[in-house]
Formats: C-alpha cells, structure tokens, sequence
C-alpha cells in the first residue's frame, strides 16, 4: 500500500482534524471544572502513600475504596460538621466582617454572598416575606448543593485515579515514552514533586490539628466557664484544614474564635479579656507562625525550593480563588521541571535528552525517581 497516496492523506487529516476537536471539547470540560479536577489530584496523591500501602493486602479497587472511606469521607464529613458549627456560633457574635476580610482574596464573590445570607437565616437576621426567605433558604441550598456535587465529582475521579494508575502509567510508557526517553523522565518528576507537595499538605494538616487541639483543650482547663471554648476539638480539626490556605492559616478559625471569646469576656467581666489576649498569642505563635515560616516549607518542599513553593501557595489563591491552592504548586512544579529537563537544550538547538540540566536542586530527580519505582 502506497503509504503517500492522497487517500491516505485525507483520512489521517480527517482523523487529526477529529482529535484536535476532541481535544479541544476536553480542554473545554477541564477549564470549566478546573477546581473539581485539581482536587481531585489532591486527594489523589494525598492518600496515595496509604493506597499503596493497603494494596499490598487488597485488590487496587478495595484498596481505593478504603483509603478514600478511611480518609476522604471523614474529612468531608468533618468539613460539613465544623461548618456548620462555625456558622452557628461565630458568625453569630458578630465576627463576619472580620471573617469576611480575611478570606476575601481566597472565595469568590458568590462564597463571600452565601455567607452573608446564611448569617442572615441563622441569626435571624433576614427580612421579607415568608417567600423571600424560603427562597433565601433554597437559594442556600442550591449552592451547598452544587458544593456537594463538585465535591463527589472530585472523591470519584480521585478514586479512579487510585485504582487504574498503574494502568495509566503502563500505557503512558507503551504510548507515549517509555523508561528512558524525555517525555517519561518529565512526567516522573512532576509525579514525585506533586507527591511530596501535596501529601505534605496531608501531613501539615494533621500537625496543625494536633497543636490546635492542644492549645484549645489546655486553654479550656485553664480558663473560667464564663469565657470557655465552645466545641475545642472540633475547632482544632477545622484549624487544621484552614493551614491549607497560605497566609491565612490558623486565623481563618482563631482569629474569629478569640473575638467571639473576647464579646463574652466584655459582657460578663473585662477582666477575663487575658483570657482571649493570651489565647490569641498562644495560636499566632503556634498555629501561624511555625505552621508558615517553619512546618509548610520542610513537609510540602522537600525537593522543590521551599520559598517557590511558598509563592506558588500565595499566588495561586490569589490569583485562581480557593482551588488556586492545590492549582498553584501544580502549575510551579510542571514550570519547574520543564526548565530543568528540556530549556537548556531547546534554547542552544540541541536534542532533548531525559537528564537533569539545569537547576538541579530545584526538583526531584527522574532517575532516583525511576530506581524507587521500579524498587
């Protein structure tokens, strides 16, 4: 068969010319979801370490299966429960505006307007009709809804991740480059990178949790009834999740947590406004401080430059909104290795090869990389 006959030409046109739309609807889908499917990279690589654990024991399927039950339902669950409980008993003191101005750059306005109106129902703030407020209420609804929705979007695709990427890397390497060329080395780094990033995001925020738990609890035992802490531990466990947002960290939960406890304080005695003062040093020192300057850089950059990914936390909530958080270091640690495997030798001409050419201190190395796979 002529392999150059116009025939053939058309239809390998006709056939590219099929892909690109293809990929073009898929670029689509991804852009319009972006934040479901970053987190579900999150989650991913988040309990991967666990998932490979488990499926030395179970199928890859049961072993998605119970990482995700042991790990992500959880913390879904636990996400709903202190929500909830932040909204009924600090939003109530009055301390949203504080709230609101310290994740603005981090929600979008939409967020930012839900919780206004779940204040208002709450509290009992709202006004109008009946009508207006059950449309208020369902207005609320919907839009905890659609949260739901994005959030079971991103568990499943993370579960199938964790189950078929063995399979996915199989085909990678029989498809598009195997052990040795270029394009696998490119993509083994970033796999390692994004390991460590995210899963020492994982990790910081059970630390934080555990500090928080202490601080809380110990402040509890110390402080009079009248300016105790409502609910310490599940404070804790939502000042862990807040280390999550670069900056903010613990103040997302402490920092409306002490006004609350301050308004108490003033209501019934001033003098117990130590109470407060001190337990607002306490966390800045413990859950703000040492979390950013100390903990983020050593669990979530051990390979990547410490201070890159520390920008690439603050930029790209800043810039994207909340999945900015998980889409910011993905986006540095792809930058990053393609500076350090390919620029150099597309900048003089020369032929890419899979080696590490230029910064080598900035990232994992592909072949270490490669050895422990295949360990």
């Amino acid at each position: 068969m002529d392999l150059s006959s116009p025939t053939l030409d058309r239809e390998r046109l006709g056939w590219w010319a099929l892909v690109f739309a293809v990929g073009l609807a898929l670029l689509f889908v991804l852009h319009s979801f972006v934040g479901t499917f970053v987190l579900a990279l999150f989650v991913y690589y988040g309990i991967r370490p666990l998932n490979q654990r488990l499926e030395s024991v179970f199928s890859p399927g049961t072993a998605a299966l119970v990482s995700l039950l042991v790990v992500a339902l959880p913390a879904l669950l636990l996400i709903t429960a202190v929500v909830v409980m932040g909204v009924t008993q600090l939003l109530s003191a009055g301390a949203l505006d504080g709230l609101r101005q310290t994740i603005q750059p981090y929600l979008q306005t939409q967020s930012l307007d839900l919780l206004e109106r779940v204040r208002s129902l709450v509290t009992g703030g709202a006004s109008g009709s009946p009508m207006d407020l059950l449309m208020q209420g369902a207005g609320v609804l919907s839009t905890l809804a659609g949260g739901g929705m994005h959030l079971f979007l991103a568990v499943t695709a993370a579960f199938y991740l964790l189950r078929d990427d063995a399979r996915l890397a199989s085909w990678f390497r029989s498809t598009v480059g195997g052990t040795g060329t270029t394009a696998h080395a490119y993509v083994t780094a970033v796999d390692d990178d994004l390991g460590t990033i995210y899963f020492g995001n994982v990790l910081l925020v059970g630390i934080v949790a555990v500090l928080a738990a202490v601080v809380y609890n110990g402040y509890n035992v110390l402080a009079p009834a009248a300016v105790s802490m409502p609910a310490p531990t599940a404070l804790a466990l939502l000042t862990g999740l807040a280390s999550l947002v670069p900056v903010v960290v613990g103040k997302l939960v402490y920092v409306p947590l002490v006004a609350f406890l301050g308004v108490r304080a003033a209501r019934s005695d001033p003098s117990l406004l130590i109470y407060p003062a001190a337990l607002f040093a306490v966390s800045l020192v413990l859950l703000d401080l040492l979390p950013m300057t100390f903990l983020l850089p050593k669990v979530a950059g051990q390979a990547t430059h410490t201070g890159l990914v520390l920008f690439a936390y603050i930029l790209g909530s800043m810039l994207f909104g909340w999945y900015g958080l998980f889409l910011g270091p993905l986006l540095l640690v792809v930058g990053i290795q393609a500076v350090r495997i390919v620029l150099e030798e597309l900048l003089d001409g020369d032929p890419v090869s899979p080696e590490v050419t230029s910064a080598e201190s900035l990232g994992s190395d592909p072949n270490e990389a490669d050895s422990a796979e295949d360990g």
